[in-house]
């Protein structure tokens, strides 16, 4: 068997603290995206590639440009008002179901060896003794908590800097196409770094946190980290399940009903449903995409952490090698942090046909790297 490239303690140091910087970085972001203010007031004299000291098209023109930027805020602000109460409102079920699931699991597993607390013969060798099924249970509930408040904080967080950024771009977007996409690029970024390195980071804590009482029991440990692959996925259903059925009833029945019968044409925003709408896109396209996306995560890389944990690597304890699947997506947080960069700051996209090319450069530099 080779030799791992990396120790384990490099192996405990690069994980986290890719994390780290993908947090960071998802933070930067946001930043910038807030730089584009929802006011007509001209910035400072002087412009940047980025577009934040350029003036709108309307005020080149000479146009009233006030009422415009005015409207425009008062729509993002009725937006991201009513998709944080649906959230709310929903969480709360959720909470309910998340508690319920996590008894269940904690009696399901428990119940195994009759709720017995002394040790039991491991299954991959009879002559050594690994942790009662009891403490599996124990700690499987608490994996599975920590799994759906990751996702579910994923899914809200997602939301937030959408609803944040809608206007935002709809703004730059008046200035050229290129200044559109750099803060929509930006906004989803924010939502894709937090997420994966939330997720990382959390699954890591977990892990060490665990191992405290498991010791060299890593097959047990490895499954009770398995609940936080379910946490994320269930959390995922609520998400996707109740904002879409929200959307379509808003975008099908009362935004039909505006343009039948008071002739309100598609989108309209004096059409209250369109509102309704654009929270369910929000709540259900973009908070549930958010848990969907980490429940993938969480639940590709527990299973492989559980396929890892029964093999010659788990039981030779070879750490650096266990841990492949998050020292890949550590990897993944510094690829993407290089070629979001490449896509948003090195290159300036200024019309539609410049911005396929600049994304199959990040595809090049991805697969590269």
């Amino acid at each position: 068997m080779g030799e791992a490239l990396l120790s384990e303690f490099a192996t405990e140091i690069f994980v986290p603290v890719c994390a780290v910087i993908g947090i960071a970085f998802s933070l930067v972001q946001w930043v910038l995206v807030s730089r584009v203010k929802l006011t007509s007031e001209r910035h400072a004299s002087g412009s940047d590639k980025n577009g934040y000291g350029d003036s709108l098209i309307e005020e080149e023109e000479g146009l009233n440009d006030l009422n415009v930027v005015t409207k425009c805020a008062e729509i993002q602000n009725a937006i991201s008002e009513g998709a944080t109460s649906f959230l709310f409102t929903e969480y709360q079920y959720v909470g309910v179901f998340m508690i319920a699931f996590a008894i269940l699991i904690f009696l399901f597993l428990g119940s195994v060896e009759g709720f017995s607390s002394k040790s039991q013969p491991c299954t991959y060798d009879k002559e050594k003794m690994c942790k009662p099924a009891l403490g599996t249970a124990l700690f499987s509930t608490i994996s599975f908590l920590l799994g759906a408040i990751t996702s579910v904080l994923s899914g809200f967080l997602g939301m937030k800097i959408a609803t944040y950024a809608n206007a935002r771009t709809t703004l730059e977007a008046r200035k050229g196409v290129g200044k559109a996409f750099i803060v929509a690029f930006r906004s989803g970024a924010v939502m894709g770094f937090l997420l994966a390195a939330n997720g990382l980071l959390v699954l890591y804590v977990a892990i060490n946190l665990f191992k405290l009482y498991y010791g060299d029991d890593w097959e047990g440990l490895f499954e009770a980290i398995t609940g936080y692959g379910l946490g994320g996925s269930s959390m995922a259903l609520f998400g996707r399940v109740g904002g879409g059925i929200y959307t379509k009833a808003a975008d099908v029945g009362a935004d039909l009903v505006g343009k039948v019968e008071r002739n309100i044409p598609e989108d309209d925003p004096r059409n209250p449903a369109v509102i309704a709408d654009n929270v369910g896109d929000n709540v259900g396209d973009i908070a549930g995409m958010g848990s969907d996306l980490f429940g993938s995560y969480a639940e590709s890389s527990c299973a492989a952490l559980v396929v890892a944990s029964i093999s010659s690597f788990g039981v030779n304890h070879d750490f650096t090698a266990m841990l492949y699947p998050l020292l890949i997506s550590s990897v993944g947080i510094l690829v993407c942090l290089i070629t979001t960069l490449f896509a948003t700051d090195f290159f300036e996209i200024k019309g539609v046909n410049e911005i396929e090319p600049a994304l199959k450069k990040q595809l090049i530099i991805s697969l590269l790297l």
